[in-house]
């Protein structure tokens, strides 16, 4: 026995599979716990700075790289928004974590710049300022570097 599929229901099917994948890659994102971490430590490592005690700096410092190299490679790979959902690697291009810390490097240099600045203008608590800012950055950065990385993988599945 023999079925044929019609234009219109393979039209319909196409149709359905491009919505479904489309509302699968609308789910690729770093969950919003994520940024708001990173920022507040961004801030504690300005205030702690702040006080110029150097080995409280330096260990802070170290915990903080420690802990997110420890979690940063399950959530910045774009593939697990939620604990409900993983996304297959196929659809989530594999430089989702290189652009997460390349966005996070630049913030730390724009944290160093900042640092300097506000120190030269006189500023008491410069690191605190300068994280501060960058701390905002992330917050409004981060979701908008994944929503770029969003509408790439929706052009790029376009052509597919």
């Amino acid at each position: 026995m023999e079925n044929q599929i019609t234009e219109d229901e393979a039209r319909l099917a196409l149709s359905s599979i491009a919505h479904r994948r489309n509302q699968v890659l609308a789910e690729i994102d770093v969950p919003p716990l994520y940024w708001w971490s990173v920022a507040a430590g961004w801030v504690a490592l300005g205030v702690i700075a702040d006080l110029h005690v150097a080995w409280a700096t330096a260990a802070s410092t170290l915990v903080f790289g420690a802990v997110h190299a420890g979690l940063a490679p399950r959530f910045i790979s774009g593939r697990h928004p939620t604990h409900q959902l993983s996304i297959r690697s196929d659809v989530v291009s594999r430089h989702v974590s290189s652009l997460v810390l390349a966005f996070l490097v630049l913030m730390a240099l724009v944290t160093v710049g900042l640092g300097f600045a506000a120190h030269a203008d006189g500023a008491a608590h410069a690191a605190t300022v300068a994280s501060l800012f960058v701390a905002m950055l992330v917050l409004l950065g981060g979701p908008n570097l994944m929503g770029a990385i969003r509408r790439h993988a929706a052009e790029h599945t376009a052509d597919v």
